[in-house]
This record gives C-alpha cells, structure tokens and sequence, in this order.
C-alpha cells in the first residue's frame, strides 16, 4: 500500500538571509553591507569566487561568508578583498557608505508611509556634548 502525501504547496526556504533592506527596519549590518558591496563589485567584473579569493590570499569559503553577510572580516581581510577587485580600502568603504545611506533611506521612506500623518521622521536627540566638552551617550 502506497502512501501519498496530502495535497499541499511546496514550502519554499530561503538560501541566503534576506536582504538588509527587509531585515524588519532595521539597521542593516554592517558585515550584510559589506559583503553585499563585496559581491556586487566582484560580479560586476564578471569574476569567480575562487580568483577573488586567491588573489586576496583568502579561502574562498571564508569569502563567499563574508559576501554572503555571515562573517565579519577584519580589516586586513577587507583591504586584502578590496585590493584583489582593483579597490582601495578607501574605495570599498566609500562604496559601502553609499549603500548604507541608500539602504537607510528606503528604510526611512518605508517608515514614513507607516507614521500617522503630522508625526516628524526625524526624532531630535539632545546634543552629545556637554558643556565641559565630555561626551554623554543618549539612551
């Protein structure tokens, strides 16, 4: 007697996390960004994994983890990533600054649409510095 198993859909899991962008709005990580740029900068020049990755003199699972937001590198592994794409550490970070402030605003943009109207997307924190020039953390 053959058994059949009910008529249901296929679920479907993911094989990467989800994008920064859908991580909730929140603040992407900082190692998602990296690795993100990382990998578009090293598709974009149409390379493997694996020349990246002996280039920069790294393994290449450790670099398919860093791409992939899974690891974060130190910063002799991103210079020495960065180096084998034809970037400076400057460059990468560069880079990576603009997809934070790109990421940050489809964060805020998705954050407005859900903000009763009236109601700033802009909360003022007060100063960090004291009078005497210490710095004070805001909570």
């Amino acid at each position: 007697m053959t058994h059949h198993a009910p008529n249901r859909p296929a679920r479907v899991l993911p094989l990467r996390p989800p994008a920064p962008e859908a991580a909730d709005g929140r603040e992407p990580l900082w190692r998602q960004v990296v690795g993100g740029v990382l990998r578009r900068e090293r598709l974009a020049q149409e390379r493997t994994l694996k020349d990246v990755a002996d280039a920069a003199r790294i393994s290449m699972p450790y670099l398919s983890e860093v791409e992939r937001g899974l690891k974060e590198a130190s910063s002799e592994v991103l210079a020495a990533a960065a180096q084998a794409l034809g970037l400076r550490l400057a460059d990468l970070l560069v880079l990576v600054h603009g997809e934070i402030v790109r990421l940050s605003a489809v964060r805020d943009r998705g954050r407005d649409r859900e903000r009763p109207a009236g109601l700033s997307s802009v909360t003022e924190l007060p100063s960090a510095r004291s009078r005497s020039g210490d710095v004070r953390l805001a909570a």
